[in-house]
């Protein structure tokens, strides 16, 4: 079954976040970290983005409001720009930090409306 999960994960993830960024994150991955790897991809990508109750569309965009309200930047800025992979469109993102304005508040909402700015103007 993990073996399944993992390479059902990876498929996902390479999906959601394209085979270039996980082509550099296998590189990076060391001894120290690979069983912490290979957890995210079997349990988030391969236990949890594959169920089918969500589309990966709708998956990402809750993923992109739960960084915004958590404010991991450096996730929220990855998964803005693999948007392009999933449909997700810069209207629905803004919408997604609207709600985090209100839900989480406005400081978060504030830096995640930065970062998608910035992550917007690199793409363009």
């Amino acid at each position: 079954m993990a073996d399944n999960r993992y390479e059902e994960g990876m498929k996902v993830r390479r999906a959601v976040l394209g085979d270039e960024h996980v082509e550099r994150a296998e590189a990076e991955k060391s001894d120290f970290d690979a069983d912490f790897q290979r957890f995210i991809v079997e349990v988030a990508w391969g236990s949890v983005w594959t169920r089918p109750q969500l589309d990966l569309k709708t998956r990402h965009l809750l993923t992109i409001a739960m960084l915004a309200a958590l404010g991991k930047e450096n996730e929220l800025a990855m998964h803005i720009r693999a948007t392009r992979n999933t449909g997700v469109s810069a209207e629905e993102v803004r919408e997604a930090l609207l709600q985090v304005a209100v839900y989480a508040g406005v400081p978060a909402a504030n830096a995640a409306f930065a970062i998608a700015k910035r992550v917007y103007e690199e793409t363009v």
